[in-house]
């Protein structure tokens, strides 16, 4: 028997809320959210864990939904907190940190 996992990024959060815990999808994540159940709907899923993040869990909420499955809560899974205030380009702060793995200008325990 094989075992397939699949690995799923939350949709597009609403930015204008900052706080990482009750982040929810935009109306595009909304949308992106249906698209990850339609994906899903023929495969063997037995399983569907995400992380406790409001945005993680609300985009894979229809598709538990769909295969009757409960959400389980994995804390580990939660995205690393990489600062203590809002990164207001984070695109930017993606490319120094990829680019220099030393970086830590903005690093939470740089501060």
């Amino acid at each position: 028997m094989i075992t397939t996992i699949y690995f799923v990024r939350h949709a597009q959060p609403e930015y204008e809320n900052h706080d990482d815990m009750s982040r929810p999808l935009s109306d595009k994540g909304q949308i992106d959210k249906k698209r990850v159940t339609d994906f899903f709907c023929d495969k063997h899923i037995h399983a569907v864990l995400s992380s406790p993040f409001k945005r993680a869990v609300d985009t894979v909420d229809d598709l538990a939904k769909t295969k009757g499955l409960p959400i389980q809560i994995v804390q580990d899974f939660r995205e690393r907190k990489v600062d203590t205030k809002w990164i207001d380009d984070f695109d930017a702060f993606c490319k120094a940190q990829w680019a220099d793995f030393q970086w830590k200008k903005y690093c939470y325990w740089n501060t």
